[in-house]
């Protein structure tokens, strides 16, 4: 038995290492942080110029961000122009695909009702995927998300919540903890809300560690095009398999055409790690179609079929969600994944 599972752990870690070869790459000190690239990238952008010229000087940046040779840090670089642009959506908040447009600099609340960002709580994390751990998680307060089932409602449904720390502060933390783990893991909540106040965060570090993305990823193209050049890997919730029950659980409008886009879009930036929790019931209309939909279209990354669900929060108003998974129906979600050819981690 201990054969058959050391067999089995050695082949997980070579399945982490094909899916993640830059992310172990950055770990062995043998490539760079893309932040890191992205501060050390010049550009010379007329700050006085229209959104739109300078979303052009942007992507003109970005295009070369991964084939130029990068020594010292310039005046301005294309992480600070991502700052300035970022900052430039909370005028009129677009970091999300609900786009409600509220004016959050003049403390004007969207939908998320996030104004200035709380973190509710940041610290060493050892329950993330094996190859992430210890991962330094930074939870911020706020979701785009009401998902009923939640099981971080407390953070996620209130935005109020947690402390006020300056990103500087904030940046001092991630330099002291980069010595002890693996990665930089933005979570919630959602990250999205508070995507400037990320990149503000990263002009201050100088650490070389990986940057992960942990998200239910219904970001506009806007703040994807922002997050590339500063994300090492995508550590993404891939929930429902159809509009229909993300509305219904999530309140969440258009989601599959929206999170399967964005998943395409970040796989083309960078390396990839996919969580779907099976919800009881839920095998066909979500479990199935979220799989297929993984194998079909995206090549090379890491699964993670997760069994943790439990009636948390106003899930006892879902008839389906009152009760926990049982072990045929988590069985049937891994053998379809396996079935797949999909590469699991847990």
């Amino acid at each position: 038995m201990m054969h058959m599972l050391i067999k089995i752990r050695l082949a997980e870690l070579e399945g982490a290492k094909r899916a993640l070869p830059t992310y172990f790459k950055i770990l062995n000190g043998r490539e760079t942080a893309l932040y890191l690239k992205c501060k050390r990238l010049p550009v010379n952008p007329d700050l006085s110029s229209s959104e739109d010229r300078l979303w052009e000087q942007h992507n003109q940046a970005l295009a070369t961000l991964r084939t130029t040779e990068l020594t010292k840090k310039p005046k301005i670089s294309l992480l600070d122009l991502k700052l300035k642009l970022a900052r430039q959506m909370l005028l009129s908040c677009e970091l999300c695909e609900r786009k409600c447009g509220a004016n959050r600099l003049k403390g004007k609340e969207g939908h998320c009702r996030v104004l200035q960002s709380k973190i509710s709580t940041e610290f060493i994390h050892w329950g993330e995927e094996p190859e992430l751990v210890p991962s330094h998680t930074i939870f911020f307060s706020g979701c785009t998300f009401n998902c009923v089932f939640c099981q971080n409602w407390d953070i996620s449904q209130n935005p109020k919540g947690g402390d006020i720390i300056s990103p500087r502060r904030i940046a001092e933390i991630i330099e002291r903890r980069s010595e002890s783990t693996r990665n930089t893991n933005w979570v919630g909540g959602d990250p999205t809300s508070n995507l400037p106040f990320i990149i503000e965060t990263l002009t201050y570090c100088d650490a070389n560690i990986p940057q992960v993305w942990n998200s239910n990823m219904y970001l506009t193209e806007k703040s994807m095009k922002l997050l590339d050049g500063i994300i090492d890997v995508y550590l993404t919730d891939f929930k429902y398999g159809n509009n229909e029950c993300a509305k219904r659980l999530s309140n969440v409008p258009n989601y599959w055409n929206i999170v399967t886009r964005n998943h395409k879009i970040a796989r083309s930036q960078c390396e990839m790690i996919i969580r779907h929790l099976v919800l009881p019931g839920h095998f066909k209309c979500c479990t199935k179609p979220v799989l297929e939909w993984i194998a079909e279209n995206l090549e090379n990354v890491r699964v993670n079929v997760m069994d943790q669900y439990r009636p948390e929060y106003n899930a006892y108003d879902y008839e389906e969600l009152t009760r926990r998974l049982n072990r045929e129906e988590f069985a049937r979600a891994q053998r379809l994944a396996l079935d797949l050819g999909l590469s699991l981690t847990d």
